[in-house]
């Protein structure tokens, strides 16, 4: 008589691993050690064991399919994070199904129906600008589809979140610019509802009030791309009380600022410094190049997947930990002294 078949359970309990690492470690995923997968997989070869695809689909009544939200697939930081995603995904053996909001609210929530009616196993995803409102996403958690944000991230749920260090970099930026000779800093910000847009406001703030220098309403704009710094800037530079440095929430807004002191003739840095925040391909094509605050985006992607991954096969307690902060670092170039 045949002998059952064997399961990735039986080979977790008879190895004393769990099921998540068996399944990791026969798709060859490097996040497991090659001893334990050589284990795994001559136990596997030993027993006979075969995959049963379809079992696990009925069992779960969903694919192994992640479904990824992108607000701009153009801009450098989150193509970076979608690479990251996207590799990591693949040697756990997750496909990823990716759609892009294109900064509308009403976009992001169709997308997540979507997702819903594809029966995805999990989403990434980060908030278009105007999102204030999170229904849809609840949804998704009411039917057991786990959620990790990143960058644009939602407070009023309780679920796992990537972030950059926004507001130390903030800080470390605004600190360097004061450090070499700036005293008047103005700061192009986003919307004021965007957990990143506070952040990056706070450590603004307080690399101004470490060195004393006054900040007033006039000096935080809303002004977050380059077409709106293009058409923003050259009024506050005409004003006799003008900034001497700009720190701008991305390198969009940054290279529409830099466009402008060129068109009323100041030089930069000499005259006028500007830095800003990402670290994409814009960075280093403008003249001078800019400096900016380096967001790691495949880190993101990365560190998004592996909480997601641990989430879906039932490891919340093996991980680093439920949120994560990448760290930034500060890259200067020709747009600062």
């Amino acid at each position: 008589m045949n002998k059952p078949q064997i399961t990735i359970k039986d080979i977790g309990r008879a190895l004393g691993v769990s099921p998540s690492t068996v399944s990791r470690a026969l798709k060859d995923n490097p996040d497991i050690s090659p001893a334990t997968r050589e284990a795994i997989h001559k136990y596997a070869r030993e027993h006979n064991y075969k995959p049963n695809a379809l079992a696990l689909n009925l069992r779960t009544n969903r694919s192994n399919t992640i479904g990824v939200i992108i607000p701009q697939l153009v801009h450098h930081f989150f193509s970076c994070v979608l690479s990251g995603i996207e590799k990591s995904a693949a040697n756990a053996g997750y496909n990823i199904l990716v759609a892009q909001s294109n900064e509308s609210y009403e976009q992001e929530v169709k997308i997540v129906h979507s997702f819903l009616a594809a029966r995805v196993c999990g989403v990434i995803s980060s908030l278009a600008k105007d999102t204030s409102q999170y229904d849809h996403y609840q949804e998704l958690l009411d039917n057991n589809i786990p959620i990790v944000f990143y960058d644009r991230i939602c407070t009023g749920i309780n679920t796992e979140r990537v972030v950059v260090d926004d507001y130390a970099g903030a800080f470390a930026a605004v600190e360097y610019m004061i450090q070499t000779g700036c005293k008047r800093i103005f700061f192009y910000s986003s919307l004021p509802h965007l957990e990143i847009s506070k952040n990056r406001r706070n450590g603004y703030l307080d690399a101004m009030k470490k060195y004393k220098i006054p900040v007033n309403d006039n000096m935080i704009k809303f002004c977050d791309t380059r077409e709106q710094a293009i058409a923003a800037t050259p009024d506050i530079l005409e004003k006799p009380d003008r900034p001497d440095g700009f720190f701008a929430i991305n390198d969009e807004t940054a290279s529409g600022i830099l466009y402008a002191c060129k068109l009323v003739g100041l030089k930069v840095p000499d005259e006028i410094s500007i830095c800003g925040f990402t670290d994409g391909a814009i960075a280093q094509s403008t003249d001078p190049k800019l400096t900016t605050v380096e967001q790691h985006g495949q880190e993101v992607g990365e560190s998004a997947i592996d909480i997601l991954i641990h989430k879906i096969e039932g490891e919340d307690g093996e991980r680093k930990g439920p949120n994560r902060i990448v760290k930034t670092n500060l890259v200067v170039r020709g747009t600062t002294k």
